[in-house]
């Protein structure tokens, strides 16, 4: 019997993938078929199936690595001494890592997570990793007098959390929309936000 290699495994995964992505990003969720990836992938439905159940296994498997990696970021991006100037790097590295090609695959995951638990389930369990380090990247600027201290930091976690999301629905509801001039308001609106009422009245 033929020994499997896992790093070879792991590569032809991670190809199937990125080939899914691509049939995503061109014929959106609903629209791509297996059929297509395998085309796109350059393997047969047989050879697809060893390591993907099914088009939603291939989807939970691709938002699964996209927000490990978005943690991973996030963690980096945190360390530092200034709250405020940690939490805008955040915001600004999201906005500028997101590309207009990929509005419709995030906009079809967010759809299909209303209709399939599992893609739910793995959204929401990073999402509360994310939250999670926001929170205590709050509460620590709490600590250290740079965060209003009666900022209910959970709430205001998901708020910021919304501003990193801005920019997936904002393209889609206004194509007028500027990103560029639209992260310049999302520093001032996060500065005065988070800024203790005593030092916001210094500026």
């Amino acid at each position: 019997m033929r020994k499997v290699d896992p790093v070879k495994q792991e590569e032809k995964r991670q190809e199937i993938l990125a080939a899914a992505g691509r049939c995503f990003s061109r014929d959106g969720f609903r629209g791509a078929s297996i059929a297509g990836i395998c085309v796109e992938a350059g393997i047969s439905p047989g050879h697809l199936y060893y390591y993907f159940e099914n088009k939603e296994a291939i989807v939970a498997a691709m938002t699964n690595i996209a927000m490990g990696q978005a943690v991973s970021r996030f963690t980096a991006l945190m360390e530092g001494p200034d709250t405020i100037a940690a939490l805008m790097s955040v915001v600004e590295a999201a906005w500028q890592r997101y590309k207009p090609e990929h509005r419709s695959v995030l906009l079809d995951v967010m759809a299909e997570a209303g209709r399939n638990p599992a893609i739910a389930a793995t959204l929401q369990t990073h999402s509360r990793s994310l939250h999670d380090l926001v929170a205590g990247l709050l509460r620590a600027g709490q600590g250290r007098g740079q965060v209003d201290p009666g900022l209910d930091t959970d709430m205001a976690a998901r708020l910021v959390m919304g501003l990193v999301d801005a920019p997936k629905t904002m393209m889609t509801r206004d194509p007028d929309f500027d990103p560029q001039a639209g992260l310049a308001m999302t520093r001032t609106l996060i500065g005065r936000f988070l800024t203790p009422p005593a030092k916001a009245g210094l500026h």
